[in-house]
């Protein structure tokens, strides 16, 4: 279903409003990604870190009316929201819990219903396009987030059923997986800093924004760091779906070496993401769950890491 034309609901994220003459400025000094980037025609993915370097959330953010909305795994959204208003008190910002206001499409192949709707999106990654209260992100080749006004939301919906398939959320997932697009869940929360998920390679860190939560950490790995553990893309042959966060383990090494950062069934086996050392890689030994458990192969990412392009965002 992946690599067909469909669209499907994306319920398991909410969005959380940043709103008022400083939430730009309050969120550069939060968010790994470089909020100066952002406009009606750019989004972007970015990450909340701890002091430590440690990711609280991932999301995709893009600018709303007077202020910013991110989408995040919904189970992240009240402690985020409540975090972060500890940080605005003195700022003229305001955070809202926006979820029922938006609701959200995933669409693949589904440039003829976009375009039906008005809505023509480049194919550069976080490119937007806008119409009559409609926002239109790409997220990866052949992949477009559609945010639409809850108002708007039966219509858009009824559109969408005339021209394409809906599909489960599964589908949209694999083609994260697929696209290699990790992100912060309930069960990975404060697991994984940005690069072990390779956040900075789908333009989601900047490195020449200046001082954020967690900067020091995540540049210091950057530049001067040797990352042991990063996000690898895995198959196995099994129809039980792995939860995030769920052990990887190398009998090699006697131990767990990793944990799932998102899983999605691909029909003839499970593919998934997953954050692993670098050494159990190498070995080719990975089995999920247990020292005995179904075995793992890896498979391509469809991106380079290269510090060198990273580092210029």
């Amino acid at each position: 279903m992946a690599d067909s034309a469909f669209f499907s609901p994306l319920s398991h994220e909410g969005i959380l409003a940043v709103r008022g003459s400083d939430a730009g400025k309050f969120l550069q000094g939060q968010l790994t990604c470089n909020i100066n980037y952002l406009d009606d025609e750019h989004a972007s993915l970015g990450a909340r870190c701890m002091v430590k370097g440690r990711m609280q959330s991932s999301f995709r953010i893009l600018p709303e009316g007077n202020g910013y909305l991110l989408a995040m795994a919904r189970e992240l959204l009240e402690a985020q929201l409540a975090d972060l208003k500890k940080y605005a008190v003195f700022s003229k910002a305001t955070l809202v819990d926006e979820s029922a206001a938006w609701t959200r499409f995933g669409l693949e192949h589904g440039a003829a219903a976009l375009q039906a709707l008005g809505l023509v999106v480049a194919d550069e990654a976080g490119s937007t396009a806008r119409h009559e209260g409609l926002i239109a992100v790409r997220a990866s080749a052949h992949r477009v987030e559609l945010w639409v006004p809850a108002a708007q939301a039966e219509d858009v919906r009824q559109h969408l059923c005339a021209l394409l398939p809906e599909a489960p959320l599964n589908a949209w997932l694999l083609g994260q997986v697929r696209a290699g697009i990790g992100q912060v869940m309930g069960p990975t929360r404060e697991l994984f800093i940005p690069q072990m998920i390779n956040l900075q390679a789908v333009d989601g860190v900047s490195f020449k924004k200046g001082c954020y939560t967690g900067q020091e950490i995540v540049a210091r790995m950057q530049y001067l760091g040797k990352l042991k553990r990063r996000q690898y893309r895995l198959a196995l042959q099994q129809a039980e779906v792995p939860a995030p966060g769920a052990e990887i383990f190398s009998p090699t090494h006697g131990s767990s070496v990793g944990e799932v950062v998102i899983a999605a069934d691909a029909g003839n086996g499970v593919e998934l993401l997953a954050v692993l050392s670098a050494e159990a890689v190498a070995d080719d030994n990975l089995h999920l769950g247990s020292l005995e458990g179904p075995r793992l192969t890896l498979l391509d990412l469809p991106y380079e890491l290269d510090r060198d392009r990273e580092i210029q965002r």
